[in-house]
């Protein structure tokens, strides 16, 4: 899927299809991105989206729309103060995922996603070096610059990664 975000002033954002669902901006060493979404839950599968794919290149890769979903389902809960707060913990569980457990979350579907916590169904796979190469590795997801903001027509949120 494809959003177009075009930021008029502080408080207005205008989404179409027209654009991919993030988009870079610049910063000094890490990487900075910007995330799109009409509802919260699109905006957090949106991210995980984003994570994986400015870190691993699959061979082979095609939708999830064009295929039968397969690999191993994981149930994840993820709570925080805000939502903010969630939009972190997300994506930190997520980078644990890869890092921790070797698995590549190739599909996310968000079941619950409230201020505070979030439910979220994860299609995974064993990271395999005959499939997937490494892009960028992300060492950590900080809370430097970090925005989560509701407008009109749509959720946007800023986070930066530390590479």
């Amino acid at each position: 899927m494809v959003a177009c975000v075009l930021l008029v002033d502080a408080d207005i954002i205008v989404y179409t299809n027209c654009m991919p669902n993030y988009t870079f901006f610049n910063h000094t060493a890490d990487i900075g991105i910007e995330i799109f979404g009409r509802t919260k839950k699109e905006l957090f599968a949106h991210a995980a989206h984003a994570l994986f794919d400015i870190m691993i290149e699959t061979t082979g890769h095609k939708s999830r729309k064009s295929r039968e979903v397969k690999g191993r389902q994981l149930i994840k809960m993820v709570e925080g103060a805000d939502v903010e707060d969630l939009f972190i913990n997300f994506l930190r569980e997520l980078l644990y995922l890869f890092n921790g457990a070797g698995w590549v979350v190739d599909h996310c579907e968000m079941i619950e996603c409230r201020n505070t916590r979030l439910v979220a169904t994860l299609w995974v796979e064993p990271y395999k070096k005959n499939k997937h190469s490494m892009k960028t590795e992300i060492k950590a997801v900080t809370y430097s610059g970090l925005r989560v903001k509701r407008f009109k027509s749509g959720w946007m949120a800023r986070v930066i990664f530390d590479v």
